[in-house]
C-alpha cells in the first residue's frame, strides 16, 4: 500500500504541477503545417477527433493550453488514460496506445512548426 502511495506521489505531483500551465503559447494563426510522416498524420487525425473540441489547435479552450505546456510526454500519456480535473479519462478501447503516442508526436511536431 504503501507502495502505491509513494508511486501515484511520484507520479501526481508532476502531473498536477505542469498541467497547470498557465502561460499561453504564440497563436497558430497564419501558420500552414503539413504532417512530415504517417505517425504525425495519425496523430492529427486522431487529435481533432478526440482532443480539438476542448484545446483548439493545442491552445487553451475548454481544456488547458497543450503548446505552452512543459510536462513530458509520459505525463500527459497518463492524464489521458487517467482524466485529471474536468479532463475525462480514455481507456485503451477508446484511443488506442499507439495512438496517443501518434497525438504527442503531433503536439511536438505541430509546436517546432
Amino acid at each position: 500500500m504503501k507502495k502505491l502511495l509513494l508511486i501515484l506521489w511520484i507520479i501526481l505531483v508532476p502531473l498536477i504541477f505542469f498541467s497547470c500551465a498557465s502561460r499561453k503559447s504564440e497563436p497558430m494563426a497564419g501558420k500552414s503545417f503539413v504532417p512530415k510522416n504517417d505517425h504525425v498524420r495519425n496523430g492529427e487525425q486522431k487529435f481533432n477527433m478526440y482532443c480539438q473540441k476542448c484545446h483548439p489547435g493545442g491552445e487553451a479552450g475548454l481544456g488547458p493550453a497543450l503548446n505552452s505546456n512543459p510536462a513530458p510526454g509520459f505525463v500527459k500519456r497518463f492524464q489521458v488514460r487517467h482524466g485529471l480535473g474536468v479532463m475525462p479519462s480514455f481507456k485503451k478501447d477508446e484511443i488506442a496506445k499507439q495512438d496517443v503516442k501518434d497525438i504527442a508526436k503531433y503536439l511536438k511536431a505541430l509546436k517546432h512548426s
